[in-house]
Protein backbone atom coordinates (compact mmCIF):
# COMPACT_ATOMS: atom_id res chain seq x y z
CA UNK A 1 0.00 0.00 0.00
CA UNK A 2 1.77 3.43 -0.80
CA UNK A 3 0.91 6.26 1.87
CA UNK A 4 0.65 9.55 0.55
CA UNK A 5 3.18 11.76 3.28
CA UNK A 6 2.41 15.37 1.64
CA UNK A 7 0.70 16.96 4.07
CA UNK A 8 0.82 14.46 7.35
CA UNK A 9 3.73 15.77 8.73
CA UNK A 10 4.60 19.11 10.51
CA UNK A 11 7.72 20.73 12.18
CA UNK A 12 5.01 20.77 15.71
CA UNK A 13 5.41 16.95 15.16
CA UNK A 14 8.63 16.23 15.82
CA UNK A 15 8.97 18.83 19.09
CA UNK A 16 8.51 15.87 21.15
CA UNK A 17 10.74 13.31 19.50
CA UNK A 18 13.16 16.10 20.07
CA UNK A 19 12.17 17.10 23.41
CA UNK A 20 12.41 13.15 24.45
CA UNK A 21 15.36 12.89 22.98
CA UNK A 22 16.99 15.48 24.90
CA UNK A 23 15.57 14.33 28.26
CA UNK A 24 17.88 10.79 27.41
CA UNK A 25 20.72 13.07 26.53
CA UNK A 26 20.48 14.95 29.65
CA UNK A 27 20.26 12.30 32.09
CA UNK A 28 23.45 10.28 31.60
CA UNK A 29 23.52 9.04 35.36
CA UNK A 30 20.85 6.84 35.11
CA UNK A 31 20.89 3.40 35.98
CA UNK A 32 19.36 2.05 32.35
CA UNK A 33 20.88 4.73 30.37
CA UNK A 34 20.62 3.06 26.84
CA UNK A 35 17.62 1.11 27.43
CA UNK A 36 15.62 4.61 28.54
CA UNK A 37 17.12 6.66 25.70
CA UNK A 38 15.54 4.03 23.29
CA UNK A 39 12.36 3.73 25.31
CA UNK A 40 12.18 8.06 24.70
CA UNK A 41 13.23 8.15 21.04
CA UNK A 42 10.51 5.17 20.67
CA UNK A 43 7.95 7.54 22.36
CA UNK A 44 9.25 10.51 20.04
CA UNK A 45 8.39 8.10 17.00
CA UNK A 46 4.98 7.29 17.94
CA UNK A 47 3.95 10.43 18.43
CA UNK A 48 5.44 11.32 14.95
CA UNK A 49 3.84 8.08 13.22
CA UNK A 50 0.57 8.61 15.16
CA UNK A 51 -1.02 9.89 11.96
CA UNK A 52 -0.14 7.50 9.65
CA UNK A 53 -0.79 4.12 12.63
CA UNK A 54 -4.51 5.82 14.02
CA UNK A 55 -5.42 7.00 17.48
CA UNK A 56 -5.99 3.28 18.68
CA UNK A 57 -2.29 1.82 18.09
CA UNK A 58 -0.70 4.90 19.24
CA UNK A 59 -2.35 4.85 22.60
CA UNK A 60 -1.56 1.36 23.42
CA UNK A 61 2.20 1.68 22.10
CA UNK A 62 2.71 4.73 24.31
CA UNK A 63 1.06 2.78 27.92
CA UNK A 64 3.80 -0.34 26.71
CA UNK A 65 6.73 2.34 26.33
CA UNK A 66 5.93 4.38 29.27
CA UNK A 67 5.44 1.41 31.26
CA UNK A 68 8.75 0.26 31.00
CA UNK A 69 10.11 3.86 31.04
CA UNK A 70 8.80 4.20 34.47
CA UNK A 71 10.20 0.36 35.27
CA UNK A 72 13.48 0.70 34.11
CA UNK A 73 13.57 4.55 36.36
CA UNK A 74 12.75 3.51 40.02
CA UNK A 75 9.20 2.38 39.26
CA UNK A 76 7.11 4.05 41.70
CA UNK A 77 9.36 7.00 42.72
CA UNK A 78 10.10 7.44 39.16
CA UNK A 79 10.56 10.94 37.85
CA UNK A 80 8.97 10.32 34.90
CA UNK A 81 5.36 9.40 36.07
CA UNK A 82 4.06 11.74 34.11
CA UNK A 83 4.38 10.48 30.61
CA UNK A 84 1.33 8.15 31.57
CA UNK A 85 0.08 11.58 30.83
CA UNK A 86 0.80 10.98 26.85
CA UNK A 87 -1.92 8.28 26.19
CA UNK A 88 -4.49 9.72 28.04
CA UNK A 89 -4.21 13.27 26.25
CA UNK A 90 -3.97 10.86 22.81
CA UNK A 91 -7.01 9.31 24.00
CA UNK A 92 -8.69 12.54 25.41
CA UNK A 93 -8.38 13.70 21.68
CA UNK A 94 -9.31 11.09 19.98
CA UNK A 95 -11.63 8.65 21.84
CA UNK A 96 -15.02 9.48 23.17
CA UNK A 97 -15.48 9.78 27.16
CA UNK A 98 -15.68 6.16 27.87
CA UNK A 99 -12.37 5.56 25.62
CA UNK A 100 -11.02 8.19 27.79
CA UNK A 101 -12.04 6.85 31.33
CA UNK A 102 -11.32 3.38 30.48
CA UNK A 103 -7.41 4.40 29.00
CA UNK A 104 -7.63 6.75 31.99
CA UNK A 105 -7.70 4.30 34.42
CA UNK A 106 -5.59 1.75 32.64
CA UNK A 107 -2.87 4.58 32.79
CA UNK A 108 -3.52 4.67 36.53
CA UNK A 109 -3.67 0.84 36.99
CA UNK A 110 -0.49 0.88 35.57
CA UNK A 111 1.47 3.03 37.78
CA UNK A 112 -0.19 1.96 41.00
CA UNK A 113 1.31 -1.49 39.90
CA UNK A 114 4.98 -0.65 40.42
CA UNK A 115 3.53 -1.10 44.35
CA UNK A 116 3.78 -5.01 43.60
CA UNK A 117 7.74 -4.55 43.09
CA UNK A 118 8.51 -2.24 46.49
CA UNK A 119 10.95 -4.55 48.55
CA UNK A 120 9.29 -6.57 51.32
CA UNK A 121 9.60 -4.35 54.30
CA UNK A 122 8.91 -1.40 52.82
CA UNK A 123 5.83 1.12 53.60
CA UNK A 124 4.38 4.14 51.54
CA UNK A 125 4.10 6.88 54.50
CA UNK A 126 0.79 8.39 54.25
CA UNK A 127 1.89 11.95 52.38
CA UNK A 128 3.48 9.70 49.23
CA UNK A 129 -0.24 7.94 49.58
CA UNK A 130 -1.59 11.13 49.09
CA UNK A 131 1.04 12.24 46.22
CA UNK A 132 0.05 8.54 44.99
CA UNK A 133 -3.42 9.06 44.82
CA UNK A 134 -3.10 12.46 43.33
CA UNK A 135 -1.25 11.49 40.18
CA UNK A 136 -3.87 8.74 39.31
CA UNK A 137 -6.51 10.93 40.06
CA UNK A 138 -5.10 14.06 37.90
CA UNK A 139 -4.35 11.64 35.10
CA UNK A 140 -8.38 11.15 34.76
CA UNK A 141 -9.32 14.67 35.22
CA UNK A 142 -6.80 15.27 32.86
CA UNK A 143 -8.46 12.90 30.25
CA UNK A 144 -11.59 14.15 30.72
CA UNK A 145 -11.29 17.78 30.71
CA UNK A 146 -8.96 17.28 27.46
CA UNK A 147 -11.76 14.62 25.45
CA UNK A 148 -14.68 17.63 26.73
CA UNK A 149 -12.66 20.47 25.10
CA UNK A 150 -11.99 17.87 22.03
CA UNK A 151 -15.44 16.89 21.56
CA UNK A 152 -16.18 20.46 21.58
CA UNK A 153 -13.90 20.97 18.75
CA UNK A 154 -15.23 18.20 16.95
CA UNK A 155 -19.19 19.71 17.56
CA UNK A 156 -17.91 22.93 16.17
CA UNK A 157 -16.35 21.58 13.36
CA UNK A 158 -18.97 19.53 12.56
CA UNK A 159 -21.35 23.04 12.48
CA UNK A 160 -19.14 24.57 10.23
CA UNK A 161 -18.95 21.59 7.84
CA UNK A 162 -22.92 21.53 7.90
CA UNK A 163 -22.86 25.16 7.07
CA UNK A 164 -20.55 24.80 4.19
CA UNK A 165 -22.36 21.88 2.77
CA UNK A 166 -25.49 24.41 2.77
CA UNK A 167 -23.56 27.29 1.68
CA UNK A 168 -22.28 24.99 -1.30
CA UNK A 169 -26.15 23.91 -2.28
CA UNK A 170 -27.65 27.25 -1.87
CA UNK A 171 -24.68 28.56 -4.45
CA UNK A 172 -25.30 25.41 -6.67
CA UNK A 173 -29.33 26.68 -6.81
CA UNK A 174 -28.88 29.87 -7.17
CA UNK A 175 -26.60 29.28 -10.00
CA UNK A 176 -29.67 26.96 -11.45
CA UNK A 177 -32.35 29.73 -10.91
CA UNK A 178 -30.02 32.31 -12.24
CA UNK A 179 -29.48 30.04 -15.66
CA UNK A 180 -33.26 29.41 -15.64
CA UNK A 181 -33.85 33.29 -15.10
CA UNK A 182 -31.76 34.14 -17.94
CA UNK A 183 -33.06 31.48 -20.45
CA UNK A 184 -36.79 32.55 -19.96
CA UNK A 185 -35.51 36.30 -20.31
CA UNK A 186 -34.04 35.16 -23.54
CA UNK A 187 -37.24 33.26 -24.68
CA UNK A 188 -39.57 35.66 -23.77
CA UNK A 189 -37.51 38.56 -25.73
CA UNK A 190 -37.00 36.14 -28.54
CA UNK A 191 -40.93 35.74 -28.64
CA UNK A 192 -41.97 38.96 -28.97
CA UNK A 193 -39.59 39.72 -31.59
CA UNK A 194 -41.23 36.55 -33.34
CA UNK A 195 -44.86 37.03 -33.46
CA UNK A 196 -44.17 40.50 -35.38
CA UNK A 197 -41.31 39.27 -37.85
CA UNK A 198 -43.08 35.69 -38.76
CA UNK A 199 -46.27 37.84 -39.68
CA UNK A 200 -43.80 40.30 -42.16
CA UNK A 201 -41.97 37.04 -43.83
CA UNK A 202 -44.96 35.25 -44.29
CA UNK A 203 -46.43 37.85 -46.97
CA UNK A 204 -43.32 38.16 -49.09
CA UNK A 205 -43.38 34.08 -49.02
CA UNK A 206 -46.27 33.77 -50.08
CA UNK A 207 -46.16 35.88 -53.09
CA UNK A 208 -42.60 34.33 -54.06
CA UNK A 209 -44.28 30.75 -53.88
CA UNK A 210 -47.43 31.66 -56.06
CA UNK A 211 -44.36 33.64 -58.49
CA UNK A 212 -42.90 30.07 -58.31
CA UNK A 213 -45.74 28.59 -59.02
CA UNK A 214 -46.84 30.77 -61.89
CA UNK A 215 -43.15 30.42 -63.24
CA UNK A 216 -43.57 26.85 -63.67
CA UNK A 217 -46.69 27.18 -65.33
CA UNK A 218 -46.05 29.47 -67.90
CA UNK A 219 -42.12 28.30 -68.75
CA UNK A 220 -41.57 26.71 -71.89
CA UNK A 221 -41.49 23.08 -71.79
CA UNK A 222 -37.74 22.28 -73.28
CA UNK A 223 -36.94 25.16 -70.57
CA UNK A 224 -35.65 22.54 -67.89
CA UNK A 225 -33.23 25.02 -65.81
CA UNK A 226 -36.29 27.13 -65.65
CA UNK A 227 -38.32 24.59 -64.35
CA UNK A 228 -35.80 23.13 -61.86
CA UNK A 229 -35.21 26.71 -60.20
CA UNK A 230 -38.86 27.11 -59.98
CA UNK A 231 -39.40 23.68 -58.07
CA UNK A 232 -35.89 24.52 -56.30
CA UNK A 233 -38.05 28.24 -55.06
CA UNK A 234 -40.98 26.54 -54.02
CA UNK A 235 -39.78 24.07 -51.61
CA UNK A 236 -37.42 26.38 -49.94
CA UNK A 237 -40.45 28.36 -49.61
CA UNK A 238 -42.36 25.52 -48.10
CA UNK A 239 -39.47 25.09 -45.75
CA UNK A 240 -39.20 28.10 -44.77
CA UNK A 241 -42.69 28.25 -43.94
CA UNK A 242 -42.47 25.45 -41.64
CA UNK A 243 -39.37 26.73 -40.45
CA UNK A 244 -41.54 29.90 -39.19
CA UNK A 245 -44.75 27.78 -38.18
CA UNK A 246 -42.47 25.95 -35.52
CA UNK A 247 -41.19 29.39 -34.39
CA UNK A 248 -44.62 30.73 -34.30
CA UNK A 249 -45.43 27.70 -32.17
CA UNK A 250 -42.41 28.44 -29.60
CA UNK A 251 -43.68 32.20 -29.15
CA UNK A 252 -46.97 31.43 -29.18
CA UNK A 253 -48.39 31.44 -25.99
CA UNK A 254 -50.60 28.18 -25.40
CA UNK A 255 -54.04 27.10 -23.93
CA UNK A 256 -53.49 23.84 -22.20
CA UNK A 257 -55.64 20.52 -22.74
CA UNK A 258 -54.67 19.12 -18.81
CA UNK A 259 -56.07 15.96 -17.59
CA UNK A 260 -55.02 13.92 -14.68
CA UNK A 261 -53.54 10.65 -15.84
CA UNK A 262 -50.92 8.23 -15.38
CA UNK A 263 -47.62 9.16 -17.43
CA UNK A 264 -46.30 5.29 -18.33
CA UNK A 265 -48.95 4.95 -20.94
CA UNK A 266 -48.13 8.18 -22.71
CA UNK A 267 -44.12 6.78 -22.52
CA UNK A 268 -45.48 3.74 -23.96
CA UNK A 269 -47.02 5.59 -27.26
CA UNK A 270 -43.86 7.83 -27.57
CA UNK A 271 -41.63 4.91 -27.44
CA UNK A 272 -43.56 2.67 -29.53
CA UNK A 273 -43.53 6.20 -32.04
CA UNK A 274 -40.16 6.52 -31.83
CA UNK A 275 -39.68 2.96 -32.59
CA UNK A 276 -41.38 3.37 -35.85
CA UNK A 277 -39.46 6.50 -37.28
CA UNK A 278 -36.26 6.16 -36.10
CA UNK A 279 -33.76 5.86 -38.92
CA UNK A 280 -29.70 5.44 -39.54
CA UNK A 281 -28.03 4.42 -36.36
CA UNK A 282 -30.40 4.87 -34.47
CA UNK A 283 -32.65 2.18 -35.89
CA UNK A 284 -30.01 -0.05 -34.05
CA UNK A 285 -30.77 1.70 -30.71
CA UNK A 286 -33.11 0.00 -27.64
CA UNK A 287 -34.94 1.94 -25.70
CA UNK A 288 -35.64 0.24 -22.52
CA UNK A 289 -37.89 1.99 -19.69
CA UNK A 290 -37.88 1.40 -15.97
CA UNK A 291 -40.94 2.91 -14.32
CA UNK A 292 -41.66 1.56 -10.99
CA UNK A 293 -45.33 1.40 -9.38
CA UNK A 294 -46.29 3.74 -7.51
CA UNK A 295 -46.24 6.50 -9.24
CA UNK A 296 -48.51 9.55 -9.09
CA UNK A 297 -50.68 10.88 -11.81
CA UNK A 298 -49.68 14.09 -13.30
CA UNK A 299 -52.03 16.70 -15.04
CA UNK A 300 -50.76 17.60 -18.63
CA UNK A 301 -51.78 18.39 -21.77
CA UNK A 302 -50.82 14.52 -23.02
CA UNK A 303 -50.64 15.71 -27.28
CA UNK A 304 -47.84 18.82 -26.11
CA UNK A 305 -45.68 16.10 -23.60
CA UNK A 306 -45.89 13.76 -26.28
CA UNK A 307 -44.17 15.64 -28.19
CA UNK A 308 -41.49 16.29 -25.54
CA UNK A 309 -40.83 13.10 -24.59
CA UNK A 310 -40.99 11.98 -28.43
CA UNK A 311 -37.67 14.34 -29.04
CA UNK A 312 -35.99 13.72 -25.97
CA UNK A 313 -35.68 9.96 -26.59
CA UNK A 314 -35.33 10.33 -30.65
CA UNK A 315 -32.72 12.88 -29.95
CA UNK A 316 -31.02 10.31 -27.82
CA UNK A 317 -31.52 7.30 -29.86
CA UNK A 318 -29.78 9.31 -32.54
CA UNK A 319 -26.76 10.46 -30.06
CA UNK A 320 -26.51 6.57 -29.34
CA UNK A 321 -23.69 4.21 -31.10
CA UNK A 322 -25.56 1.70 -32.95
CA UNK A 323 -26.43 -1.54 -30.44
CA UNK A 324 -26.64 1.09 -27.74
CA UNK A 325 -29.34 1.73 -25.07
CA UNK A 326 -31.30 4.53 -24.48
CA UNK A 327 -33.36 4.17 -21.37
CA UNK A 328 -36.67 6.09 -20.28
CA UNK A 329 -36.86 5.95 -16.19
CA UNK A 330 -39.59 7.65 -13.92
CA UNK A 331 -39.17 7.97 -10.53
CA UNK A 332 -41.60 10.16 -7.63
CA UNK A 333 -39.61 12.38 -5.65
CA UNK A 334 -41.46 14.62 -3.07
CA UNK A 335 -44.33 16.69 -4.86
CA UNK A 336 -42.69 15.94 -8.42
CA UNK A 337 -42.22 13.06 -11.08
CA UNK A 338 -39.33 12.75 -12.93
CA UNK A 339 -38.62 11.24 -16.09
CA UNK A 340 -34.95 10.62 -16.79
CA UNK A 341 -34.11 9.82 -20.45
CA UNK A 342 -30.77 8.53 -20.21
CA UNK A 343 -28.18 7.48 -23.41
CA UNK A 344 -24.14 6.66 -23.21
CA UNK A 345 -23.87 8.09 -26.72
CA UNK A 346 -21.56 11.15 -27.89
CA UNK A 347 -22.65 13.51 -25.60
CA UNK A 348 -22.46 17.43 -25.10
CA UNK A 349 -19.92 19.51 -24.79
CA UNK A 350 -19.99 21.69 -21.32
CA UNK A 351 -19.56 24.83 -23.02
CA UNK A 352 -22.82 24.07 -25.29
CA UNK A 353 -24.75 23.16 -22.13
CA UNK A 354 -26.37 26.56 -21.44
CA UNK A 355 -26.99 26.79 -25.03
CA UNK A 356 -29.19 23.75 -25.63
CA UNK A 357 -32.44 25.35 -25.16
CA UNK A 358 -32.08 28.34 -27.13
CA UNK A 359 -34.17 28.53 -30.30
CA UNK A 360 -31.84 28.32 -33.53
CA UNK A 361 -29.17 26.55 -31.49
CA UNK A 362 -27.80 23.17 -32.75
CA UNK A 363 -24.96 20.94 -33.72
CA UNK A 364 -26.86 19.04 -36.37
CA UNK A 365 -25.58 19.62 -40.04
CA UNK A 366 -29.72 19.42 -41.11
CA UNK A 367 -30.95 21.04 -37.81
CA UNK A 368 -32.93 23.71 -37.37
CA UNK A 369 -32.65 24.32 -33.17
CA UNK A 370 -35.78 24.61 -32.21
CA UNK A 371 -36.85 21.15 -30.81
CA UNK A 372 -35.24 21.56 -27.43
CA UNK A 373 -36.24 24.97 -27.04
CA UNK A 374 -39.92 24.32 -27.70
CA UNK A 375 -39.64 21.08 -25.25
CA UNK A 376 -38.18 23.76 -22.60
CA UNK A 377 -41.19 26.14 -23.15
CA UNK A 378 -43.68 23.46 -22.53
CA UNK A 379 -42.17 22.17 -19.45
CA UNK A 380 -42.61 25.55 -18.55
CA UNK A 381 -45.76 25.82 -19.54
CA UNK A 382 -46.78 22.86 -17.36
CA UNK A 383 -45.01 24.58 -14.16
CA UNK A 384 -42.29 21.73 -14.49
CA UNK A 385 -38.48 21.86 -14.99
CA UNK A 386 -35.91 20.27 -17.39
CA UNK A 387 -32.24 19.84 -16.51
CA UNK A 388 -29.80 18.04 -18.24
CA UNK A 389 -26.51 16.52 -17.08
CA UNK A 390 -23.54 15.41 -20.15
CA UNK A 391 -20.47 14.09 -20.28
CA UNK A 392 -18.63 14.17 -23.68
CA UNK A 393 -17.77 10.84 -25.32
CA UNK A 394 -19.93 8.83 -22.44
CA UNK A 395 -23.27 10.24 -22.75
CA UNK A 396 -26.22 12.88 -21.81
CA UNK A 397 -29.41 12.26 -18.91
CA UNK A 398 -32.39 15.16 -19.70
CA UNK A 399 -34.74 15.21 -16.50
CA UNK A 400 -38.14 16.60 -16.65
CA UNK A 401 -39.46 17.42 -13.47
CA UNK A 402 -43.31 17.60 -13.85
CA UNK A 403 -45.64 18.95 -10.48
CA UNK A 404 -47.69 15.95 -9.57
CA UNK A 405 -51.98 16.62 -9.96
CA UNK A 406 -53.49 18.87 -7.37
CA UNK A 407 -55.53 16.56 -5.01
CA UNK A 408 -59.46 16.90 -5.35
CA UNK A 409 -61.35 19.22 -3.27
CA UNK A 410 -63.39 17.97 -0.63
CA UNK A 411 -66.71 18.49 -0.47
CA UNK A 412 -68.16 19.26 2.93
CA UNK A 413 -70.60 16.53 4.37
CA UNK A 414 -74.47 17.67 4.48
Amino acid sequence: MKIDWRGKFRLLDFVPLLAFSAVAILNPSLEYYRTVVLLLVALGVVQVLEPFTGALISVTAKLALCYGLIYFTNGISSSFYFFLLLPVITAGTNFGALGTAVVSVIAGGMYLSFVLFLEEGDVIPPDAKLELATRIGFALLLGLFTNRFAEEKRRETRRYQAAAEELAIANTRLREAQAQMRRSERLAALGQLTAGLAHELRNPMGTMKSSAELLARNVAPDNEIAREMAGYISSEVDRTNLIITRFLEFARPRNLQLETAPIEPLLDRVIEQVNREKTGNAAAVTIEKECPPGVPELEFDAQLMERVFSNLIMNAAQASNPGGVVTVRTSHTGSQVEVAVIDHGTGIDAKNLESIFNPFFTTKSDGVGLGLAIVSKIVDDHGGKITVESVLGEGTTFRVLLPLAPSPKLTALE
